[in-house]
């Protein structure tokens, strides 16, 4: 797809959502249950059902996937289509692109070992290294502009309300 496609297939919905704000409000949702055993939660994916577990720095053993690297997997997806779309718009040509997510998060913390301990992932960087002949400058922007424009990204900004319900 090139920029001319792609702003042919954004523009009717960029004036819809201008003319109405309230049709931009996009629902998102995730499903998982107990289906496994375990200290497990089985999600539901575009691939298939994914079983979470502790990891092993809180007593997994490894077998199951980590929800910290499932979030660090979620941005890396969110930002590389993200920077493809604005690259794409820019008229930037990326030959090839290799995306890593890195953080950590400290095991005290989510085990309640030392309250002052942070629960969560920290030091998350996402680094991208691209096969272009683009410049310096336009490099940076597509850098800014990924990050003012990755959901999953501005996401981590603002905690989710976790709601526990009894069900019937």
């Amino acid at each position: 797809m090139d920029a001319a496609e792609l702003r042919e297939r954004q523009r009717p919905l960029k004036d819809r959502y201008r003319e109405d704000p309230r049709a931009a409000l996009t629902p998102l949702r995730a499903h998982g249950t107990f289906a496994d055993g375990g200290i497990t939660a089985t999600v539901g994916s575009w691939a298939g059902p994914v079983r979470a577990g502790l990891h092993r720095a809180t007593g997994g053993d490894g077998s199951d996937a980590c929800s910290g690297d499932m979030l660090l997997e979620a941005l890396l997806a969110c930002a590389g289509v993200t920077l493809r779309s604005v690259a794409t718009a820019l008229g930037v040509d990326v030959r090839a692109a290799e995306l890593v997510a890195e953080g950590r998060f400290d095991a005290r913390g989510t085990l309640g070992v030392d309250r002052a301990a942070p629960v969560g992932v920290t030091d998350v960087v996402l680094t991208v290294t691209l096969d272009t002949d683009a410049t310096d400058e336009q490099l940076e922007k597509l850098g800014t502009l990924t990050e003012r424009y990755c959901v999953v990204g501005q996401s981590l900004a603002t905690p989710p309300t976790i709601e526990v319900h009894r069900g019937g």
